[in-house]
């Protein structure tokens, strides 16, 4: 059962809450359709051929079967098996390969993971369901902070450039293809959900130009903002710093109704001083908040600005979590609602209870979207960990069991998602790993873990994003003792030289002292309690952490070697890791101080 067209109209609330509740109470059925339609539309692809051979669809169409029988046939995959495929695909082979609906459009995920950009394939599906969740999302919230029809909506969203591939199919980053769709345009006539920033700024390719635009239009329809929101923490925490320094000019250009001559670009100036006009009213009054507020570090000064938000709405999870506290800052009182889980492969679940802290929240997996299975994940416990606590974050191998559908998980179990897809991938490890946290209906809700991919390994030791999160929270604790700030953060694992051992690149905001900042060096050390790492360090075969402090700049440096090379910001992830040997020098040039661990007395 979908969403009828009303849902999609900004009248639809409590249809599009009641279609949910009856697939989430009705999910394994929900499921066995969903994958029974994927294998029908793709019936006969290539990559399919492959596995299920010359067995006739009906054959394994058997309701109770159907499932077993895909798993059995089917193998796990990862994104590897698919790429040269999509390959093909992007050079202009036409042949049913892995959809038998005509790929034209490609996403490029945003290569701040890994490093290397991937091609995943995107369809009007991927269009379709981002509309609807949007939706969806918006109508749960809708129950707790109520929006006035007619209001509007500070988005710091941003497009990036679509290029042709070598087979004439458009390639982007899957929020430019979004924007550019008509689903995008359906929202955008939703009164209740209308952004302030014309088309031509959330596609003009320069993401300062953008920003600027962005805070200008916000300010000037400040009685009228609802709430604010990006993709990701990163962007609105990164608008904020922007704007601790241009408020000034941006007082000038709505007092004056002018603009400021770093917006060069034609078209986005002719759409913004279309809707501007002076108001040197409001200029005085945001000159005032300002004036105050910047005497407090800017403490709450979206409130301050925008006296009509109701709240601050962003995926806030996994990498975005470093951010929550200067996004707090910025928000005062305002509460952070975190929005959606998904990947560029597909959206996977919704926040139903927005009024969750972020750290807490979990997402409901709408089981229309994908067809989706889970790997019983098991940790193996270091015997060297010094309490329970500590025991809880080991990071050693996984344990595997075999793949389990949407309908067989179970509470406190830590997965990895398996997504089969409309958009043709089949048995895809997304690499995530959740834990089944309880029910919505039947649809499990999922707390975000993690990614599976190791980041941080010399030898036997296996850190992952989170382990590193966590370690370097403890060695900030310790720096805002004296009153500075980390602005952002990455690693490193040092192997060329011998003992290999751990780099942590920090940028700071404030002056501190080299005895604070050794210990934060010290401490983060020690903080590691994978039982790897541990017995390496204690045996000298990783050598002690080194703590480099580099220029403040430093990582908005790395955001436009990102941005140079296709990254949107709205896409944008600060990567927790390198090994990239141009972000490697951009760090090394910029550092500025370097510290070594003595944790371990080597």
């Amino acid at each position: 059962m979908e969403p009828t067209e009303a849902t999609y109209n900004g009248n639809g609330d409590t249809q599009i809450i009641s279609w949910f509740e009856e697939s989430a109470e009705n999910v394994a059925a929900i499921q066995r359709q969903t994958l029974r339609r994927i294998l029908e539309l793709n019936h006969g692809v290539e990559y399919l051929k492959k596995w299920l051979g010359n067995i006739k669809l009906q054959d394994i169409m058997n309701e109770n079967a159907l499932e077993s029988v895909f798993a059995t046939l089917v193998p796990l995959a990862s994104h590897a098996d698919f790429e040269p495929y999509i390959q093909r695909i992007a050079d202009g082979e036409t042949a049913p390969l892995i959809t038998q609906q005509p790929i034209t459009t490609l996403s490029l995920s945003s290569g701040t993971t890994d490093g290397r950009q991937k091609f995943v394939p995107f369809t009007h599906h991927s269009s379709q369901t981002t509309l609807q969740i949007f939706k969806l999302a918006a109508a749960y919230r809708s129950r707790i902070y109520s929006i006035r029809g007619g209001g509007k909506v500070l988005e710091f969203i941003y497009s990036s450039k679509q290029y042709k591939t070598k087979g004439g199919l458009i390639a982007g980053t899957a929020t430019t293809h979004y924007y550019a769709s008509k689903e995008f345009k359906i929202k955008q006539q939703d009164t209740k959900s209308f952004t302030c920033s014309p088309e031509e700024v959330i596609s003009s390719g320069d993401y300062k130009q953008s920003t600027y635009c962005h805070l200008l239009l916000g300010l000037y329809f400040s009685e009228e903002v609802e709430f604010v929101t990006s993709t990701f923490a990163y962007s609105i925490v990164q608008a904020f710093r922007s704007f601790e320094e241009l408020w000034k000019e941006l007082c000038h250009d709505i007092r004056e109704g002018t603009l400021s001559s770093r917006i060069n670009i034609t078209k986005v100036r002719k759409a913004v001083l279309g809707i501007t006009l002076p108001n040197p009213e409001l200029a005085s009054r945001i000159e005032s908040i300002c004036e105050e507020v910047e005497k407090e570090d800017w403490f709450s000064i979206i409130p301050r600005l925008w006296p009509t938000a109701k709240y601050v709405y962003s995926i806030m999870t996994g990498s975005m979590q470093p951010y929550l506290t200067k996004l707090r800052h910025y928000a005062g009182k305002l509460p952070l609602v975190s929005a959606d889980y998904g990947s560029t492969e597909s959206w996977i679940g919704v926040n139903v209870e927005p009024s969750s802290p972020p750290e807490k929240v979990t997402f409901a997996v709408i089981p229309t979207f994908a067809y989706f299975e889970f790997i019983p994940l098991h940790r193996t416990k270091s015997q060297n960990c010094n309490n329970s606590q500590d025991a809880n974050l080991a990071t050693d191998d996984f344990i595997e069991d075999d793949p389990v559908p949407l309908s067989k998980v179970k509470i406190g179990q830590e997965y990895e998602i398996v997504l089969t897809t409309f958009t043709g991938l089949y048995r895809y490890r997304l690499g995530d790993v959740v834990e089944v946290v309880g029910f919505h209906k039947n649809t499990p809700r999922l707390n975000f873990i993690s990614r599976r991919k190791l980041i941080l390994t010399v030898n036997i030791d296996k850190n992952t994003e989170k382990d590193l999160q966590l370690v370097v929270e403890r060695g900030s604790q310790i720096l805002s003792k004296s009153k500075a700030e980390l602005v952002d953060f990455t690693s490193h694992a040092n192997v060329a030289k011998r003992p290999g051992h751990y780099v942590i690149y920090w940028e700071i905001k404030g002056e501190v002292e080299d005895k604070v900042l050794g210990e934060c060096c010290r401490e983060m050390d020690a903080s590691f309690v994978d039982h790897g790492y541990v017995v390496s360090r204690k045996t000298n075969s990783i050598g002690p952490l080194e703590l480099c402090i580099v220029e403040r700049g430093t990582f908005k440096k790395i955001l436009e070697h990102f941005i140079g090379n296709g990254a949107a910001l709205s896409q944008f992830k600060t990567p927790r890791c390198t090994s990239n040997q141009v972000l490697l020098r951009i760090l090394n040039v910029c550092t500025i101080k370097r510290f070594y661990s003595t944790a371990y007395g080597l």
